[in-house]
């Protein structure tokens, strides 16, 4: 049998359910990946929901502590040929995940990266993050979701020791023989799929809905998703302020059958965002999965998934009108919106299933573990 090597994933695991978090939990449930390697999985994350992240207090404190020791325990029971880290590189938690940096790097281990935000340009700004950022980089190998991510990165990583690995996701067991037709009003209906955060673009939606609204465009929007820093009650008073309450409907988090049920009962996916941490946008897959046309933005490697012009459209970032004027052309171009949702999932099928994920991600961490052997 073939020496496997030896590799310790130090990942983000739900809760809180986030696109690192569901990665996480693919890469730990991987059995191509825990075939392949012999496996062992430490939580990186110490919030316990949204509302958590960012934030930090004793209980956190605690849970930071244990996870040192976790890391310290294993370093010290095994030697690793890999190890492997989904950092974060921007806010407080860059300083909470490099605390496990440092321990890593003082039992030599070889390191790679895999990033699912973005951030070290920006914090560059400061002169103790560059000095920072050399220290971490310094010897190690990084994975990035994208190319267009590679400048946030430039400044301390020579592209030779950078991997490329998009996402993918496993495809929705939710299946039905027909999509559902229309109501008597022929109303176009909308999706909205994220955790309700004010980056993620949800108000510029609903101001874009404002817009379809004054035009007398028919459609219905659906808002999907955990109450984060837009609560529930703020949310629907601005529904009710703007008379949108038979336009915009707000649902909370949905998750299995129930999140299936809406992608499969809706017409367009439009994700705003200017998350600055997006890298990727798993939902926009999860979208292209059931041949909805996507709207999204340029913000990370989103180009990588949503073909401008193709498989959606991709329009500036808070720019409510662009956003309402492509909802509008889609709302009145049922062929326009067939076509590219059947080019979104041949897209999905060609580049961003799981298991082209998992390939990719085991080819990579066995070149990172030959090249140290």
């Amino acid at each position: 049998m073939d020496k496997k090597a030896k590799v310790l994933f130090i990942l983000h695991l739900p809760p809180p359910v986030h696109g690192a978090s569901m990665m996480g939990q693919l890469v730990r449930d991987s059995k191509m990946i825990n075939d392949s390697f012999e496996a062992d999985y430490i939580n990186l994350s110490i919030a316990k929901n949204l509302n958590e992240i960012e934030k930090y207090g004793i209980q956190k404190f605690f849970r930071l502590l244990r996870l040192q020791g976790k890391v310290l325990t294993a370093l010290l029971k095994k030697k690793y040929d890999v190890c492997y880290i989904t950092l974060t590189v921007s806010g407080p938690s860059f300083y909470k995940d490099l605390l496990i940096v440092i321990l890593l790097k003082l039992f030599r281990c070889n390191i790679v990266y895999h990033f699912h935000n973005k951030g070290v340009e920006d914090a560059s700004r400061l002169a103790i993050n560059r000095a920072l950022f050399r220290f971490t980089f310094r010897n190690t190998k990084s994975v990035l979701l994208s190319k267009y991510l590679y400048p946030d990165v430039q400044r301390y990583v020579d592209e030779k020791d950078v991997y490329y690995c998009p996402n993918g996701i496993p495809v929705n067991p939710f299946k039905k023989d027909q999509k559902p037709a229309h109501d008597a009003e022929g109303k176009c209906r909308l999706l909205f799929f994220s955790n309700m955060m004010m980056q993620k673009g949800a108000y510029v939606l609903l101001d874009a809905c404002k817009l379809l609204k004054y035009k007398d465009v028919q459609f219905e929007c659906h808002f999907v998703g955990a109450w984060s820093d837009i609560s529930e009650k703020e949310f629907n008073d601005e529904i009710i302020k703007n008379d949108l309450q038979q336009y915009v409907f707000a649902h909370g988090g949905k998750y299995g059958a129930e999140k299936g049920e809406f992608f499969y009962n809706s017409d367009i996916f439009i994700f705003p965002t200017y998350y600055h941490n997006e890298t990727f946008g798993l939902v926009n897959l999860e979208a292209m999965q059931f041949s909805l046309p996507v709207i999204s933005t340029t913000e990370g490697g989103i180009p990588e998934v949503v073909s401008d012009g193709v498989t959606g459209f991709l329009v500036p970032q808070r720019n409510v009108t662009a956003l309402a004027r492509k909802i509008e052309t889609l709302i009145n171009d049922s062929a326009l919106r067939h076509k590219m949702g059947e080019e979104g999932k041949k897209k999905y099928y060609t580049y961003f299933t799981i298991e082209k994920f998992e390939e990719c991600l085991t080819d990579i961490l066995k070149d990172v573990w030959s090249l140290k052997s």
